[in-house]
């Protein structure tokens, strides 16, 4: 059964390998022959992040259209840069199996646990890149949370961290501290470098907690839309408008939502 499985995948691979290179030929589609490895951007994104929608909604069968939308267009970059003579669809394969094997001491090596594993795929892509920090890497073109969360991750795996999570709350409590004093002042700038300093140490404790900051930040903003949404339609139950309720009322019935 695993024979006929691997078999039958790589038969579907090779089959969307020949229908890209068909679609780029010269009797192929003129969209896709008109397009780059740079115009292909936008839609990659867009893409990647219908898959997370997706994901975060546990909507399966959407997940699985998604997952072949984006296997398109890493199949799609590839048959590009192929054209241009600067790599295969199979040297993109070779390098990853590799990469895999060189990565995982603690698997195909028997070194030992989870953590090891972190710092021997982070040391080993620090000495394979010869890269002068240990924060290089990261791409500067990621969302300022999850930037943040993976700077962190790293400077950690390099042993520059807290001792226990205790010490993150002192640090949290410190820069509210330090953010009321700067609000006191008045002091638009430094307002402005202590909220982001709050931010990075929160986000350091998610890092802390095994949570991803994004992805809670994200949910809190699905729920913040559902319950507002539900406050509408309390409003409009009542005839009227949201701009002709009082902050009183607006925060009974939010109260409501919140704990129905």
């Amino acid at each position: 059964m695993k024979n006929n499985l691997n078999e039958q995948t790589g038969t579907n691979f090779d089959k969307l390998v020949q229908l890209v290179e068909i679609l780029r030929s010269e009797d192929g589609c003129d969209w896709d022959k008109a397009q780059t490895n740079d115009s292909l951007i936008p839609y990659f994104i867009e893409e990647v992040y219908e898959l997370i929608d997706s994901i975060d909604k546990k909507d399966s069968k959407n997940t699985k259209e998604e997952l072949g939308d984006v296997m398109l267009h890493l199949v799609f970059q590839t048959q590009i840069s192929n054209e241009k003579g600067l790599y295969t669809i199979n040297d993109v394969l070779e390098n990853i199996n590799k990469k895999l094997v060189e990565r995982h001491p603690h698997v195909f090596n028997r070194a030992s646990h989870s953590t090891v594993a972190k710092v021997n795929w982070e040391s080993q892509k620090h000495l394979e890149k010869k890269r002068e920090s240990r924060l290089d890497g990261v791409p500067s073109i990621l969302p300022s949370v999850i930037f943040s969360q993976r700077i962190q991750e790293k400077a950690a795996l390099a042993g520059f961290d807290w001792d226990n999570i205790e010490d993150v709350w002192l640090k949290i409590n410190e820069e509210i501290s330090e953010l009321k004093i700067a609000q006191n002042e008045n002091d638009f700038d430094n307002i402005h470098e202590e909220i982001g300093d709050l931010l990075f140490t929160l986000i350091n404790l998610s890092r802390h907690l095994g949570i991803s900051a994004d992805n809670a930040l994200r949910k809190s903003n699905k729920k913040f839309i559902r319950r507002f949404q539900l406050l509408e339609n309390e409003i409009n139950d009542l005839n009227k408008t949201i701009e002709e309720c009082s902050a009183e009322d607006l925060n009974k019935l939010w109260e409501k939502i919140k704990y129905n």
